[in-house]
């Protein structure tokens, strides 16, 4: 049984993570999304994130975070710089656990580790973007406290999903 007692580690992702995160993206993506995101979308979205992708992106330098349980990678974590001029000067692009971690607090720690590594780079202010219609995902960001402050769209073909964003001071 996962719990709070199994050992986890938040660390820099490395080249060797590649084929976990790979499965972590798979796995996450198919759960938060079947259903939302339209079907061959959602497929080439995953089908586009392989081993190799994320080895370029490791290696490129991304602000990767990454979620290690006991000896498995567990999730992950993508930040930086806000995409979009304004009042949040950090953003969380991604944050990612495995099915089988989820609700058990390896989450939020994650999270944590990425406020934490904003904050040392003195980002002030923390926006997260979530598809409206991904409640588990509107539901976190809402109990660690964030509060909605716009919104926007994204087009998956010919289908508009509206996405919410979320903000911390």
């Amino acid at each position: 049984m996962l719990g709070e007692s199994s050992h986890c580690e938040i660390r820099r992702g490395l080249p060797a993570d590649a084929t976990a995160l790979s499965e972590v993206f798979r796995a996450s993506w198919s759960n938060a999304y079947l259903g939302i995101i339209p079907h061959l979308h959602l497929d080439s979205m995953i089908r586009r994130r392989t081993p190799d992708w994320w080895g370029t992106t490791i290696r490129s330098g991304g602000e990767l975070l990454v979620l290690q349980v006991s000896d498995i990678v567990a999730g992950y974590a993508t930040m930086g710089a806000a995409r979009t001029r304004g009042t949040y000067e950090g953003e969380i692009y991604e944050l990612y656990v495995s099915p089988t971690y989820q609700g058990i607090g390896f989450g939020e720690r994650l999270f944590e580790a990425c406020r934490y590594h904003l904050d040392g780079r003195q980002l002030c202010g923390l926006i997260v973007w979530a598809l409206a219609d991904n409640a588990t995902a509107s539901d976190f960001y809402w109990r660690r406290g964030g509060r909605p402050v716009g919104m926007a769209f994204e087009r998956f073909g010919r289908t508009k999903l509206k996405k919410i964003a979320f903000a911390w001071d």
